[in-house]
This record gives C-alpha cells, structure tokens and sequence, in this order.
C-alpha cells in the first residue's frame, strides 16, 4: 500500500505541473492575438513570414501581407508575433558624403 502512494503522487504533481504549464501557455497566445495591430510582422504556424494588414476580432481572422499578396488567416494560425513596424518608428536613413556630392551636382547644374 506504501508502495503505491509514492508513484500516485508523482503522478499527480506531474499532471497539475503539466496542466498549470499548458493553461499559462494558452493565455499567452490568446494576449498575444488580442494586441495584434497593424503594421505587426508575424509568423504563421506554416512559416509563413507576413505584416499584418488588418484585424477581424469577431471573426477572429487577420489579413496578411506577404509581399504584395494579401492572405487571410485565422488568428490561431499565427505562432508568434515579431516586432510592429509603423512608419513613425523607423529610424530615418542618413545621407552618406556620395550622395551630399550627387545632390550638389545636381543643384549646380539647375
């Protein structure tokens, strides 16, 4: 009878670890589908490397923009959210001496 108690525990634990473990996992995917945003880069459980055009909370799909061809998705078929891309955001691209000098070139010939 001792003998039993021991293993029966272990596999209680276990179960309650696995469960707890698996219920944070789904919360986090769940949070992470409801702040998805325009703009966002995403990958689809397939692989699929996309910007997300727009959201459908009630139907609970998202448009994707995968270079130029816009796909439709169901919100689970997204694995993981990259990074948001908005225009403002993005660092502004510095001129370099070369093109300085092009631009000059130009102005002097007006």
């Amino acid at each position: 009878m001792q003998s039993i108690i021991l293993p029966l525990a272990v596999i209680a634990l276990m179960l309650f670890w696995m469960s707890r473990t698996s219920k944070k996992q789904k919360q986090r995917q769940e949070e992470m589908r409801t702040n998805l945003k325009k703009g966002a880069k995403v990958i689809t459980i397939g692989g699929m490397h996309a910007v997300v055009e727009s959201v459908d909370n009630e139907a609970k799909t998202v448009d994707l923009n995968a270079e130029g061809v816009i796909l439709t998705f169901e919100a689970n078929a997204l694995r993981k959210i990259e990074a948001e891309t908005p225009a403002a955001t993005q660092a502004p691209v510095e001129k370099t001496e070369e093109v300085e000098e092009v631009e000059k070139a130009e102005e002097t010939k007006d």
